[in-house]
């Protein structure tokens, strides 16, 4: 087992090493990386800490679950945003042992957390689409004439927020495109309604075969 000094040191150099393309200077990762570079999940090149490729994998995984956890609490158990990452960094630590993926599944195999980040893909959601069983996608690629369900909105303005939610876009609710351009109009319950794209992308709906 990795402790989670060392999990949350992999997280952080998985970010900035394969998300963002930098090195972060070894001085200011210290807590965890001596345990690390005994794992070798970790390599000292001159004054930059750098992943081993064991070390990207492991780090991939628990940005997997941070983000995991971040949609679970968000979209299931309604943690309000404030206290979202501090949580979702308790939680990521738990989402192991195949958890994360039956995680994962529950949420319709989310692509982006809360924040709009990506969120890498496990064993389960390539299996997914393998089955092709339900994908979820934002509205905005959707046909006329498709339904689904909404699986959550992959946006923090509250604006935006408190819009959808008055047209009664929440997960679970059933949604029908009726049209794609100029903009985009879809039916919730009897009613119609018709968004821009920057909305429609950010509803994310678990389309039927």
């Amino acid at each position: 087992m990795i402790s989670p000094d060392v999990e949350e040191l992999l997280e952080g150099l998985y970010i900035c090493e394969v998300e963002h393309g930098r090195y972060p200077p070894a001085d200011i990762v210290r807590k965890g990386v001596e345990e690390a570079l005994s794992l070798k999940l970790a390599e000292l090149h001159g004054d930059k800490c750098k992943l081993t490729e064991e070390g990207k994998r492991a780090g991939r995984n628990v940005v997997r679950r941070h983000r995991l956890a971040e949609r679970l609490l968000q979209d299931v158990l309604a943690v309000a945003p404030a206290h979202m990452e501090e949580d979702a960094c308790r939680f990521e630590h738990v989402l192991q042992d195949g958890v994360d993926d039956k995680v994962c599944i529950l949420l319709g195999h989310p692509r982006r957390c809360p924040h709009g980040n990506s969120i890498p893909r496990g064993k389960c959601c390539r299996a997914a689409q393998g089955d092709m069983i339900r994908e979820v996608r934002p509205l905005c690629d959707g046909k006329p004439e498709c339904k689904g369900a909404v699986a959550y909105l992959a946006t923090m303005d509250d604006r935006q927020v408190q819009k959808l939610v008055a047209m009664g876009i929440l997960p679970g609710a059933e949604v029908k495109v009726i049209r794609n351009f100029p903009s985009y109009v879809f039916q919730v319950g009897y009613s119609q309604f018709a968004v821009d794209r920057p909305l429609a992308e950010v509803i994310y709906v678990r389309w039927d075969q």
